[in-house]
């Protein structure tokens, strides 16, 4: 899938362009070579196997036993590990047709492609054979009378080998309306003020509880240095109610984003349990082949999926641990538009 509005990347299915009037609303490079050499952000990648922080870099139990993974964020995993599925060349894209979109009402166009990567047995420490697939639909949607570009995200992911792992997908686009180095300016509100309290290090220390400070479910303005966010909402409060497979839950509104200078609006849906907002305070990507350095605060990221080190909570495994014969499955809809 590339043209003006969209491109995906084999590299890590990811994300490199996602144009509303013009203006490229993800961060990125523009070739995949300095993706591989440069992306320490995370832009715009398949995350897996597991999205997100595993405590101190360990499976406490699985397939009856312990598992010690790539320590890549202190003792914790991060993102899967030191070269997760975002740093994978992926197989794609393969057209696949014109598909709808559930919960995406009227979409114009519907063009779709998909991209499958084979997951080894041990890779970053992680058990079993994993075969992930990642569906991408594009097209339009008329939302108050302006026409939105529709990016779909579906993700589909079996075990070939073994009896059971663990697995969360999510994308991890970084967003900045505002076509310039800084977001200050851009109003958003979030689908949920339940979060889940963290220690230093990320990991949850607790079960949902209201975000302190502020009401996320109101409109909030991004400042330069304020407020500062890195926690995992909830708009599911209840663990034991969310399938290994969630693609037949509503879609429910977890970010919504607007900026005044450009009058670009964004959108992010998904049918997931959680999602991580990151307002990128520790971005650092320097000057690169005169691409301009992008600091902390360059853009900021909505990224939906399981809820954190779920795989270690035994009220919250059941949500990512993938066993033989199950599917795991969850879909993330990106909508944008302007004034």
């Amino acid at each position: 899938m590339s043209d003006d509005t969209i491109n995906i990347l084999p590299l890590g299915g990811i994300i490199q362009a996602f144009r509303v009037n013009g203006i490229n609303l993800v961060h990125g490079f523009p070739t995949q070579e300095l993706y591989e050499a440069h992306n320490s952000p995370f832009y715009g990648e398949t995350i897996g196997r597991v999205a997100n922080r595993i405590a101190g870099a360990t499976i406490q139990s699985l397939n009856s036993k312990s598992y010690a993974l790539a320590a890549n964020n202190g003792h914790n995993t991060l993102h899967g590990g030191k070269s997760g599925w975002g740093k994978k060349i992926w197989k794609g894209p393969v057209p696949i047709g014109v598909r709808s979109v559930p919960g995406v009402d009227n979409l114009q166009g519907g063009e779709s492609v998909q991209f499958t990567l084979i997951s080894p047995d041990g890779d970053e420490g992680f058990p079993g054979t994993v075969e992930v697939k990642a569906t991408y639909t594009s097209g339009t949607q008329i939302i108050d009378g302006k026409t939105a570009t529709i990016l779909a995200i579906e993700y589909e992911a079996t075990l070939l080998d073994g009896e059971e792992t663990t697995v969360n997908i999510t994308n991890h686009s970084y967003f900045n309306l505002t076509n310039e180095l800084s977001f200050a300016g851009t109003q958003v509100s979030l689908g949920t003020n339940s979060h889940l309290p963290m220690d230093s290090t990320g990991i949850p220390t607790s079960g949902p509880t209201a975000f302190p400070g502020i009401d996320t479910t109101q409109t909030f303005t991004l400042g330069a240095t304020e407020p500062s966010i890195d926690h995992c909402f909830t708009p599911v409060t209840d663990p034991s109610s969310v399938p290994i497979d969630t693609r037949n839950e509503p879609l429910r509104l977890n970010m919504r984003a607007f900026h005044p200078s450009t009058g670009i609006h964004l959108d992010v849906l998904s049918t997931e349990p959680g999602f991580q907002f990151y307002t990128g305070d520790f971005t650092n990507v320097p000057e690169i082949e005169g691409l301009p350095a992008r600091g902390g605060r360059s853009a900021f990221c909505c990224e939906p999926g399981r809820w954190t080190n779920a795989v270690n909570v035994d009220a919250w495994r059941g949500m990512t641990v993938l066993k033989k014969g199950a599917v795991y499955g969850s879909r993330i809809v990106y909508r944008g538009w302007s004034d």
